[in-house]
């Protein structure tokens, strides 16, 4: 039986920015939302909901379910199933941190995200990162209600 990675992400928007954290990985500054991986014993929306904290210092409940993306990452040969949601804050909050791994937050509108992957050792974590930029622009998120969990 195949068992993906199941992850949660987090698009957050404010003011025409959006919240992106950046990593390096590879040798490169990687930009990505929010993001981690499922623990056990825990819902998505709690999972997600931890990971924002752990990533930026924000403590917030999701408002929205962005899309379930399916992908195939073809540099670690893993599959992932990533449950992305949507968080629209009033003010921009500065990020801070917790996990290590994680080297700063940068607030950037779309065209400033662009630029910035299309520098030398610079990207985006996965193709999903713009994606549901893209799908969360089109306003194509649906209610947190589609999901249920049971104990």
């Amino acid at each position: 039986m195949h068992k993906p990675n199941i992850t949660m992400a987090c698009v957050v928007h404010c003011k025409g920015k959006f919240l992106f954290v950046e990593e390096i990985e590879h040798g490169k500054r990687t930009l990505n939302q929010p993001a981690g991986h499922l623990e056990k014993g825990e819902t998505l929306l709690q999972g997600a909901s931890r990971e924002l904290a752990e990533e930026t210092g924000i403590n917030a409940q999701m408002q929205h379910l962005v899309k379930i993306y399916q992908w195939h990452a073809p540099r670690s040969n893993t599959d992932f199933l990533r449950f992305t949601f949507a968080l629209e804050l009033e003010d921009w909050v500065e990020a801070k941190p917790q996990d290590t791994d994680i080297t700063r937050g940068l607030w950037l509108t779309l065209d400033e995200f662009n630029e910035f992957i299309r520098q030398e050792g610079q990207c985006a974590r996965s193709p999903l990162v713009i994606q549901s930029i893209h799908d969360y622009l089109r306003g194509e998120y649906y209610p947190l209600e589609l999901l249920c969990a049971f104990s």
